[in-house]
């Protein structure tokens, strides 16, 4: 993980107003809910139970890189942010089979909810 996604982070968990570069988190303490930016454009919004991704207009490899740190520390282990020709997709952990996370693979739409 970059500095600056491990930065980003720590600013979601401190609930804190926090920018550096091209990536900016603010916390709405009236929604209790943090708003991730990169280049202005909005990425992700993350609450107590929840983050909601997005893609901001563009499907770069910083953009998903900044998904997959969040989703590395808020989501269930496993579930990401991947591209397959040129295609983005979503990994959704499901469910146990055995000893076995079963994930399912969406679509990429902006607004998917990791719950």
């Amino acid at each position: 993980m970059r500095k600056i996604e491990s930065q980003m982070i720590a600013a979601i968990h401190n609930n804190q107003n926090w920018s550096n570069s091209n990536t900016t988190v603010h916390f709405n303490e009236e929604e209790n809910i943090s708003i991730v930016r990169l280049h202005g454009n909005k990425i992700a919004e993350i609450d107590d139970w929840t983050m909601t991704i997005f893609d901001g207009g563009w499907q770069t490899t910083t953009t998903k890189s900044r998904l997959n740190a969040l989703c590395s520390e808020f989501c269930i282990d496993g579930e990401r942010v991947f591209q397959n020709n040129f295609q983005w997709y979503v990994d959704k952990f499901v469910g146990m089979a055995g000893q076995s996370k079963v994930f399912n693979t969406y679509d990429f739409t902006n607004g998917f909810i990791f719950a």
